[in-house]
């Protein structure tokens, strides 16, 4: 299963290679974006743009409804997973 994390596009660091800078929950890390900047937009064109992104590549982009929808079940996910640890390193009754 692959899992994309929602990001926002941030800042463009080499139009040429198409890299970029994701910000994903306040923490920015550089990205591939050659998947995104294919529609012959300058890659310039991409900041500010709400995308999926897996194994440091943006995949698609999404709307920002769609991010923040994404981005609210992962931490419910999150906060299930932190429950489910709880349980299991708890005592048994």
């Amino acid at each position: 299963m692959c899992l994309g994390i929602p990001g926002r596009i941030v800042e463009v660091t080499d139009a040429n290679s198409k890299l970029a800078i994701v910000e994903v929950g306040g923490v920015r890390r550089p990205i591939n974006i050659s998947f995104i900047a294919t529609d012959g937009a300058a890659p310039d064109s991409c900041v500010g743009e709400w995308v999926l992104v897996h194994v440091g590549f943006a995949m698609s982009r999404i709307d920002e409804d769609e991010a923040a929808r994404a981005l609210a079940l992962l931490q419910e996910l999150g906060e299930a997973q932190a429950e489910i640890e709880a349980m299991r390193l708890s005592e048994p009754v």
